[in-house]
């Protein structure tokens, strides 16, 4: 793998455990845009508040430096729901790969649930789904169904990703 990877979706797609899953099987650093997240970011989620995109901006720029760290190769886990946001981070590295989980709003509702404890609350699942802009097919990307077990999600990523780097 040449190319750095983001693991996109809502939340409650998988992208973490996905994006994890990936990393290690392509034997690359991974990292949890959660984690780049300003405790004021975190607090606004928190109280059930979704970020506008000022608030994203600074996030998106953190992010966009790790993925031009690991140019050669890294697994991100980003939301990325916007078309904008992930030109921003193509704005850092040009061969950035989408890795769309896509599921229903049923599905990740499901999977949601089972979150507990996690600072994004489910009542802003509807928001998150109202924000996506889905990959265009002039973006480089692969799209995925979450509504499967890992190593199958993983299996068909690794068999997609290269065509995707090849294009």
């Amino acid at each position: 793998m040449g190319s750095p990877v983001v693991v996109m979706g809502v939340s409650g797609s998988g992208k973490s455990t996905v994006g994890a899953a990936l990393a290690q099987r392509l034997r690359v650093p991974f990292a949890d845009a959660d984690d780049f997240h300003s405790p004021e970011n975190i607090a606004k989620m928190s109280s059930g508040q979704p970020l506008d995109d000022a608030d994203r901006r600074p996030w998106l720029a953190d992010i966009g430096r790790w993925l031009a760290e690991h140019s050669d190769g890294g697994v991100m886990s980003c939301s990325a729901l916007k078309r904008s946001y992930r030109d921003l981070l193509r704005e850092h590295v040009p061969s950035v790969v989408f890795a769309h989980l896509e599921g229903s709003v049923e599905v990740i509702a499901r999977r949601q649930a089972s979150r507990p404890g996690h600072f994004m609350p489910s009542a802003l699942l509807r928001s998150q789904f109202d924000t996506l802009e889905p990959l265009d097919p002039a973006e480089r990307d692969v799209t995925v169904d979450v509504d499967r077990d890992v190593d199958t999600i993983i299996d068909d990523l690794v068999v997609a990703l290269p065509a995707v780097e090849e294009n």
